[in-house]
């Protein structure tokens, strides 16, 4: 697991070989994005960078993979794009307009979820009253919203009275991208959904990516189960060292032979 994507990965010929095979590829401007992140410099500690200058657009309706090694950035710069690490250098907009530097509630009034990789529910609560907190801001919506979210998860009205600390890890992960829903957002951040659950679950997680989106909600997903995720992503990035080693659809990726033999191994060859 990535975990902070602060520890440093890959070898040194490895690192070499990104360098020498980065793409590069023209990026347009915010107008041309629902979510853009340009040239991305942050980290957790003063003078360490993390992402050194790392690019990520999202298109209306996209499903967009962030993949690569272990401390490669990858919850670095979703948290980044969430707002909870500063952007020290770069241009992070939403619709055109910039949301660097906005807390985390701001982003979500205006639109964007994010569903963290651990400690994500709230146990000692019901799953109803999880997904009120999900709702905080707008409470007035939540029976609205609520019949809205049990119906892409049937689970949460089925047991909605059921406390979130009773549940499997998967069950768990429904709570909690069910909370992030709540809001009706646009943009819909996933940390590593996937993380921990057995296969069953893991493609459950990824069956229900899947639905969401195509009730208009567009998501960036970081993920460790690489060949599974570029499956159902349209297009997909390899972080390395922070910054983008390769871009591509789901599918151009899963057949790079350099993506195959630096990041993905025999997991794509599966």
């Amino acid at each position: 697991m990535s975990g902070n994507g602060d520890s440093k990965p890959g070898t040194d010929e490895a690192a070499d070989a990104v360098e020498a095979e980065r793409p590069v590829a023209a990026v347009g401007g915010p107008e041309d994005y629902l979510l853009l992140a340009k040239d991305l410099v942050a980290g957790y500690v003063p003078g360490v960078n993390i992402l050194n200058g790392c690019t990520l657009t999202l298109s209306e309706g996209e499903v967009v993979a962030i993949i690569g090694p272990n401390g490669a950035g990858k919850s670095t710069l979703i948290k980044t794009v969430f707002g909870l690490i500063p952007v020290r250098e770069g241009a992070l907009t939403l619709r055109g307009s910039s949301i660097a530097g906005l807390a985390a509630h701001s982003l979500v009034e205006r639109g964007v979820g994010y569903v963290p990789q651990t400690q994500n529910v709230f146990p000692s609560l019901t799953i109803e009253e999880n997904l009120q907190m999900g709702v905080y801001l707008r409470p007035r919506t939540f029976g609205t919203r609520f019949a809205v979210v049990s119906e892409l998860f049937p689970l949460l009205g089925e047991r909605r009275k059921a406390k979130a600390g009773s549940l499997s890890g998967g069950e768990r992960q429904m709570v909690a991208m069910g909370r992030a829903l709540m809001m009706d957002p646009s943009v819909l951040l996933l940390d590593e959904p996937t993380a921990g659950l057995s296969p069953i679950y893991q493609e459950e997680v990824f069956q229900r990516v899947k639905e969401v989106n195509s009730t208009g909600v567009s998501v960036v997903m970081v993920e460790q189960n690489a060949r599974r995720c570029l499956q159902i992503c349209d297009r997909g990035y390899v972080l390395d060292q922070g910054r983008n080693a390769y871009t591509g659809t789901g599918g151009e990726l899963l057949n790079d032979p350099n993506v195959i033999e630096l990041y993905l191994g025999t997991l794509a060859r599966d």
